[in-house]
């Protein structure tokens, strides 16, 4: 086989495996150098033994990409809290917002945040499989597993991913998604992440219950009681904090608790409009707490 017939064969998949990467990595610039790097793997192998050239091209590419991913992780965790550059890192735009902006909207927002959050081998899992329909059997040689443990991590993504119950319409099901990707940018200190799911007047309150109990120290804001304004200071209040915040459904909307010693100590009440976050009311008054339907 020629290099030039191979280069074609690549070329043609190249639609299809840039998706892929995509979808994995959710950048235009990152998906751009793991096909570079997959292409240089691919050109310098002997494919002469591959019986399904477009399977295997999918596999180089997920593979580069899964190593990407490790490599993001491992990044992102030798970077001390208080490191600077985790924000920036956070805030700064791709090298081609338009194109990022355009992946997000197909993906949609909190969906593309939610895969953030998830371990590189379940994220490549659940994408290969649910988005594009690749066997079981491959993906577990691209995550070095066996066939059924990447099912479970397929499973296991999905149902994080699409949490929300069954039964539920379909606008409580986005909701849903946009609390749980909202939790997750929380912890994570993803300020852009968290800006990007807020409506840009969307106000924290806090009733007297929080507050007595400590709730200015630990937010570090002193205007929660009165309501903190704005997207950008909710944004900043949120970043890193809310770390044991469980999603559950309030009087059946979306929202989350913070659960101690099997009590809801605290409920985070959600109001979106338009698919942004305009309020967010965290109560601890217990008889509030105690008339209210708190599905977990």
């Amino acid at each position: 086989m020629s290099d030039e017939w191979l280069a074609e064969r690549f070329e043609a998949a190249r639609p299809r495996l840039q998706r892929i990467a995509h979808r994995i990595l959710g950048s235009a610039a990152e998906s751009d150098d793991a096909l570079q790097d997959s292409w240089l793997r691919i050109s310098r192998a002997d494919v002469e033994r591959v019986a399904n050239l477009e399977s295997w091209l999918t596999t180089v590419v997920a593979r580069v990409c899964l190593d990407a991913l490790k490599w993001r992780e491992s990044r992102h965790e030798e970077l001390t809290p208080d490191d600077p550059r985790r924000d920036v890192e956070a805030i700064a735009p791709d090298e081609r917002p338009e194109e990022e902006a355009i992946l997000a909207d197909s993906i949609g927002v909190a969906l593309l945040i939610l895969l953030d959050a998830l371990p590189p081998a379940e994220r490549v899992a659940f994408v290969l499989h649910d988005t594009f329909d690749v066997p079981f059997d491959d993906i577990a040689a691209i995550v070095g597993r066996t066939p059924e443990a990447a099912r479970q991590l397929a499973s296991r993504a999905r149902r994080r991913v699409r949490g929300a119950s069954a039964g539920r319409d379909t606008a409580t099901q986005r909701h849903d998604e946009l609390v749980r990707a909202f939790l997750a940018a929380s912890r994570a200190g993803n300020f852009s992440a968290l800006l990007a799911l807020l409506d840009p007047a969307a106000t924290l309150r806090a009733d007297a219950a929080v507050v007595a109990m400590g709730g200015v120290e630990y937010w570090q804001n002193d205007r929660l009681e009165t309501g903190i304004e704005g997207a950008v200071a909710v944004a900043r209040t949120f970043s890193r904090r809310a770390r044991a915040a469980q999603p559950v459904f309030i009087e059946g909307k979306p929202g989350a608790a913070w659960v101690h010693e099997g009590e809801v100590r605290v409920a985070f009440r959600f109001t979106i409009t338009d698919d942004r976050i305009t309020v967010i009311d965290l109560i601890a008054d217990r008889a509030a707490i105690a008339h209210s339907v708190i599905e977990r």
